[in-house]
């Protein structure tokens, strides 16, 4: 792999779509300069403006449109930051939201989606210790998951469950009597719908020692955050994650694990793995991926209704276990969706189409065609047509 190459599989892992001229850029700069200029913390976004919520005399049904509307806004406002920055801050919330997905379909609430996203870009790129702290007491996070029901006389173990299982150690590092410990340990939490704000109600909580991740003591939400990062599985598993996300599905080396759970030390770790490299052309894009990229290279609107037909819109995942990965994303009828999406954005699109197959791959950062794809794409004399072609190919869809 030479430089271009090298630094291109970079951008196209830690960003979103980069175009040629940022890979131009990254190339004079030099691939270690890149790394540490990415990963460089960025000043959150300033918030949207969503409107307050809705009347306390409004019917269901118009307190219901008002709050669709409020997400529709939250995530047209969002898809924007994307396109327009395109960063390695903002793929990373995107990460985090997929990792601890929570979805608005349940929370009903722009403003504790908002939220959650902006609790994600305070602590998404530093230790996970107080992140873990921060989403516990998420607001929409303990809507999605019923925390609201979790009580001492009825304890609910949904939380606790997903936070160990889905977002900080895994299967098979805890046990059934440490899930019933967690729950016990986060009862009372509530979040008062009218100020949006999560709090100990103390009536409902159960104050009790319990036997946790193999530790006694009346422990308190932070204390249970701290046991979760402190286990020998948490790292791992974290690591684990961001490998999956941003290098695919190779084996995790055993040289990332090692720096810690600081999520920035761990992208510079996996970055510069040997694995890493040879990971070029394995991860499928997911649809907000492969969208966003090809809206920031052709300069074109990002039309919000092609991410229903591709089948990821931001702030409703399907369930807590996020979007699905890999393979899903290249079914025969995805493939033609992208197809007619790429034919609506090569239309639209104001920069020059490109001429041949060779200023496809430039255009769209795409290191090279297989024999497969040049063959279809050598013949195409139309170029609107070829970069349609090109934009739904095996070689933008997967990176």
């Amino acid at each position: 792999m030479d430089e271009r190459a090298r630094v291109s599989h970079l951008l196209r892992r830690l960003t979103f779509g980069p175009t040629a001229a940022e890979v131009d850029a990254a190339v004079k700069a030099g691939f270690d300069a890149t790394v540490e200029r990415l990963l460089t913390p960025a000043a959150p976004p300033g918030p949207p403006s969503l409107g307050d919520e809705a009347a306390p005399d409004a019917t269901r049904e118009e307190a219901r449109r008002r709050q669709r509307a409020q997400v529709t806004e939250l995530g047209r406002w969002w898809l924007g930051r994307m396109v327009a920055v395109g960063g390695a801050a903002e793929k990373l919330t995107f990460f985090w939201h997929g990792h601890w997905a929570t979805s608005a379909q349940k929370v009903r609430s722009a403003h504790l989606m908002l939220g959650q996203q902006q609790t994600f870009r305070r602590y998404g790129a530093g230790d996970t210790a107080p992140l873990v702290r921060a989403m516990l007491r998420d607001p929409a996070l303990i809507l999605w998951l019923d925390g609201q029901k979790n009580t001492r006389k009825a304890p609910n173990e949904n939380l606790a469950r997903e936070v160990m299982e889905l977002f900080t150690l895994g299967v098979g590092a805890y046990t059934e009597a440490d899930v019933k410990a967690g729950a016990r340990v986060l009862t009372g939490w509530q979040v008062d719908l009218a100020t949006g704000e999560a709090r100990l109600v103390a009536r409902r909580h159960d104050p009790g020692r319990v036997t946790l991740l193999g530790r006694t003591g009346a422990f308190d939400l932070d204390a249970y955050a701290d046991l979760l990062v402190r286990h020998e599985a948490h790292v791992p598993f974290i690591a684990g994650r961001l490998w999956a996300r941003y290098a695919g599905p190779a084996e995790l080396p055993d040289s990332v694990a090692k720096a810690g759970r600081n999520t920035t030390a761990l992208l510079r770790a996996l970055v510069r793995t040997p694995e890493f490299a040879e990971s070029a052309g394995t991860l499928v894009k997911q649809p907000v991926e492969w969208l966003v990229g090809a809206v920031r290279q052709l300069g074109v609107d990002l039309p919000m209704s092609a991410l229903t037909a591709l089948g990821q819109v931001p702030l409703r995942p399907p369930s807590v276990g996020g979007w699905p990965e890999g393979a899903a994303w290249l079914t025969t009828s995805s493939t033609l969706t992208r197809l007619r999406v790429g034919q609506n954005l090569a239309a639209q699109t104001e920069v020059e189409p490109p001429a041949d197959a060779e200023a496809l791959a430039a255009l769209l950062v795409v290191d090279g065609w297989s024999d497969r794809t040049y063959a279809v794409l050598k013949g195409v004399k139309e170029p609107r047509r070829l970069l349609a072609l090109g934009l739904a190919s095996p070689e933008y869809a997967v990176h």
